[in-house]
């Protein structure tokens, strides 16, 4: 309760100076990761929470659920297949060299993991978070092409990643069980294949009967929006019961409710600007609370690793994604850094901690995995802003027919002139 207590407190405490740190390079996420190392263990002490508390691991997985959902459930797919040219290219080839050059690397600097080990490092620090870069994607001088590509590729490509975390975490420990490769296998496949089937279902199922009773004046504002989370929890709750995965059914679930009922962009939209935003927040606060504990004793090579997953890892695939796109080499630069670790990254080495606790290299993967989050939420959180401005800058002196300042579709998501006119749900 105390924890409880503590965290509303900072919560109530950001929200009196939001408006006022909003032109700052302070951003709530480095708030509320330095409220939590200040309070937890390695600081005052005054928040008492463990790596392998499970409110803490039920809290991070709710969290991850909505994410996914609601930006799965967001994204306008025809939209996004007519301004395709970037977004596409970052999660189609830039997301698996991303896992590829990170597991590489992981292999020669972090020598104590085995192969799988090591491609699970890569797997969990793949997806990216807009949040912690938000000042880029508010930024109106900032071409939309760009904006949209990153806004897109967060959303998405933590979805993504979960199939392969599934794979690599059963392979990794059929190394070190002995099990057979049919019964991984077979394994990997009812993890995926449930998931998506139960996804489908509860996404078409639920979507109807949502968009039914919302069209007979059945539902209120509240209630419809309340509604569509509540699928995100039973496909996530379902698939796990039955054996599947339950984040790639709540991926997958979004994907499938979307087409199905008109208003679900501006509900999950409301959402995510504001219940959203409070799990999401209390996930860097204890995430806060524990890193310092995590990252001791910090060697060269688990720094080093965290320094190139920021820079070359990131920036190298998606250089090579670009290729074709025809993107200015500053513009390529500026995607590539914009590539910041958070909430995926830290609720998916929850769950290796939480199902996989015979993993052998499982310390060094949390280890790895916090420390590249901290340093993300400072680098990435302090540049945004200044970054960004200069960034549109340059863009400014370019040609009038750049690729940059080519038009494109700025609702790569479903938000409905009412939503800037409606009062808040």
């Amino acid at each position: 309760m105390v924890d409880l207590i503590v965290l509303a407190c900072v919560v109530f405490a950001f929200a009196i100076v939001s408006r006022r740190l909003e032109v700052t390079i302070i951003t709530a996420p480095i708030v509320f990761v330095l409220a939590g190392v200040l309070l937890g263990s390695s600081g005052l002490d005054v928040v008492e929470l463990g790596l392998e508390d499970h409110a803490v691991l039920l809290l991070g997985e709710i969290a991850l659920t909505f994410v996914l959902f609601s930006a799965a459930a967001r994204t306008d797919l025809s939209t996004l297949r007519r301004n395709r040219a970037i977004p596409l290219r970052l999660l189609a080839i830039g997301m698996p060299l991303t896992i590829v050059l990170g597991t590489a690397t992981a292999v020669l600097l972090l020598t104590d993991l085995s192969v799988w080990e090591a491609a699970i490092v890569g797997t969990i620090l793949a997806p990216t978070d807009a949040a912690l870069g938000q000042a880029v994607l508010s930024n109106p001088h900032v071409p939309v092409r760009v904006r949209q590509a990153l806004d897109v590729e967060s959303g998405l490509n933590d979805g993504l990643s979960v199939p392969f975390l599934a794979l690599f975490l059963i392979l990794a420990e059929a190394d070190e069980d002995g099990i057979s490769s049919r019964a991984w296998a077979r394994f990997a496949l009812e993890q995926v294949g449930l998931g998506v089937l139960v996804g489908i279902g509860i996404g078409l199922a639920g979507g109807w009967l949502v968009g039914w009773a919302s069209q007979r004046g059945w539902m209120t504002d509240s209630f419809e929006r309340l509604a569509l989370l509540t699928l995100a929890i039973i496909a996530w709750a379902l698939a796990g019961q039955i054996g599947g995965n339950g984040f790639i059914a709540a991926f997958v679930g979004g994907l499938a409710v979307g087409p199905t009922t008109k208003r679900v962009g501006e509900q999950l939209i409301r959402f995510t600007e504001a219940e959203g935003q409070l799990l999401s927040l209390s996930v860097f606060f204890v995430f806060g609370a524990l890193a310092i504990g995590l990252i001791q004793p910090l060697g060269w090579e688990v720094s080093l690793y965290a320094l190139l997953s920021l820079t070359a890892i990131r920036m190298l695939p998606v250089a090579l994604s670009l290729l074709r796109a025809r993107l200015s080499a500053v513009s390529v630069l500026f995607v590539g850094w914009f590539g910041p670790r958070g909430l995926a990254s830290i609720v998916l080495a929850l769950i290796v901690v939480a199902e996989a606790p015979r993993l052998t290299g499982r310390d060094e993967i949390v280890m790895v995995v916090a420390s590249t989050v901290l340093l993300s939420v400072l680098l990435h959180g302090v540049t945004a802003a200044p970054l960004s401005a200069a960034y549109a800058r340059r863009v400014q002196r370019m040609a009038h027919d750049a690729p940059e300042k080519q038009e494109t579709l700025e609702a790569s998501r479903r938000r409905e002139s009412t939503l800037t006119q409606a009062p808040s749900a």
